[in-house]
């Protein structure tokens, strides 16, 4: 297993780019129209989904890799640009296309059920998160460690069911300008894990760096 504090780091790591924060407006926009009852069972199954496809990413992404013949090192450095774009533009305020189309938060306005797609797939647990636990889990093989991520997933998962159980009064308490400014600092957090992961990687491609 790594060092607590490194668990405390992907915890974070993981909270920051799954965004539960960012979410909030939007789960508040797509959820309007829907009762109190409906909205707890939204925010239930969003974060069920949540938790489901990081444990998913973690227990099967090195396999996957092998599958394809891709290397750990070659991943993390694209990983690390996927992650990097994501924080470019939470810093600019925006939510990544990477993470949402305009054609899809265009169908999501006219869907009853979108606790799973898009809310869960692919706006908390999308591309970015996903190469982050799998660039995690290959950190090293011992079933302590991956249980200590699955860990980390379900309290990803928890943070964010409490973030849209609380979406709409604190949409309205913070504004816009209160989320954007929420979503930079973190956006600033995410830069920097990402730039540690592309160094980790990029020393394995290019070893003369060393």
């Amino acid at each position: 297993m790594l060092d607590w504090s490194e668990y405390a780091k992907i915890f974070l790591a993981l909270l920051v780019i799954v965004n539960p924060v960012g979410a909030v407006p939007l789960f508040a926009t797509m959820t309007a129209n829907n009762n109190e009852p409906e909205k707890k069972h939204i925010a239930r199954i969003a974060s069920i989904s949540v938790a489901v496809v990081l444990i998913a990413a973690a227990v099967g992404g090195q396999s996957l890799l092998a599958l394809f013949g891709i290397t750990i090192a070659s991943f993390k450095v694209g990983g690390a640009i996927l992650i990097l774009l994501l924080a470019i533009s939470m810093m600019h305020g925006e939510q990544s296309k990477e993470k949402q189309t305009p054609d899809e938060a265009k169908e999501a306005e006219d869907k009853e059920r979108i606790a799973v797609v898009p809310l869960a797939i692919p706006l908390l647990s999308g591309p970015g998160a996903i190469s982050t636990i799998i660039i995690y889990a290959t950190a090293r093989s011992s079933a302590a460690h991956l249980a200590a991520l699955i860990a980390c997933a379900l309290l990803v998962a928890l943070v964010t069911w409490i973030a849209l159980r609380v979406a709409t009064p604190v949409s309205t308490l913070l504004g816009k300008t209160g989320i954007n400014i929420a979503m930079r600092l973190m956006g600033l957090l995410l830069a920097a894990v990402a730039v540690e992961i592309f160094a980790s990687g990029i020393v394995v491609l290019l070893p003369g760096l060393k």
